[in-house]
């Protein structure tokens, strides 16, 4: 723990005196832990009361970047009114005027998708099978080591007859795999978001996922990058907090900065 002790010490220290701070938050196995039924995935006790604080704060933004679609994240988030919101890998968008920019897709990605879904329905994937607005997902987390290797082979086969002519590609995540169309990935939504800020401005990114290693790259450079995991794992992260416990007191003082900022502002 004490190698990121002092990195932690120093930006928490800087924090309150930012005219301006940008907290950009993954969801899934960062704000709540992974759940088998994903529908049941919401945030681990105590968050929500501290984004709230985050949110009513004048000086700090408040975004969560997710691979899932907007509609799925916003009400296991739970926050009414919501923040802003980057769904399917920075392709959807909830402004904080709650107005909802979908996705505008090559007609081939439309298409593809179109035919990775049915093919996945016809392989009898039910529950598995997650379709969202720029990409297809299979699940596997609670299958067994041979259950995952066979499913993993078996979507592999049938995703890639798809990926031929549509410019979908295929991407690993912590718990399955994803045909995604190409050109935005969490690296796009933090690009973005940094544009739409004046020079200067503190920015964190908060992620667990090989998905978050895009926005952990777009970052270097403009801000700090924390790996949220139990283990260790090779990453474009600044460092490594471990959730619950230290994910909550990061977010804490998170809040706390905020709030010392209005107090003084």
């Amino acid at each position: 723990m004490n190698e990121k002790d002092d990195p932690l010490k120093t930006f928490f220290r800087e924090l309150p005196g930012a005219a301006r701070k940008i907290l950009l938050l993954d969801y899934d196995g960062t704000l709540a832990p992974f759940r088998v039924e994903r529908d049941q995935a919401v945030p681990y006790p105590g968050i929500r009361e501290i984004l709230t604080r985050i949110e009513d704060s004048d000086n700090c933004r408040l975004v969560i970047i997710s691979g899932r679609g907007v509609k799925d994240v916003r009400p296991l988030l739970g926050l009414e009114p919501p923040p802003e919101i980057w769904g399917c890998h920075g392709w959807e968008r909830l402004l904080p005027d709650e107005r909802l920019l979908p996705p505008e897709l090559p007609v081939a990605a439309q298409q593809g998708l179109i035919a990775a879904r049915t093919w996945s329905e016809q392989l009898g994937l039910g529950e598995r099978l997650e379709v969202k607005p720029a990409s297809v997902a299979v699940h596997w987390r609670g299958l067994t080591e041979d259950e995952i290797s066979a499913l993993r082979d078996k979507v592999t086969v049938a995703w890639q007859e798809v990926i031929v002519g549509s410019a979908l590609e295929l991407h690993h995540f912590d718990g399955g795999l994803e045909l995604r169309c190409p050109g935005r990935d969490k690296g796009f939504a933090v690009r973005t978001v940094l544009a739409e800020e004046p020079s200067g401005t503190t920015v964190a990114y908060l992620g667990d996922d090989l998905t978050d290693e895009d926005a952990f790259k777009a970052l270097q450079g403009h801000g700090l990058g924390v790996l949220v995991r139990q283990e260790a794992r090779p990453t474009a992260a600044s460092l490594r907090i471990t959730p619950p416990e230290e994910l909550l007191d990061f977010l804490r003082r998170w809040a706390d900065a905020c709030e010392e900022n209005m107090h003084h502002g």
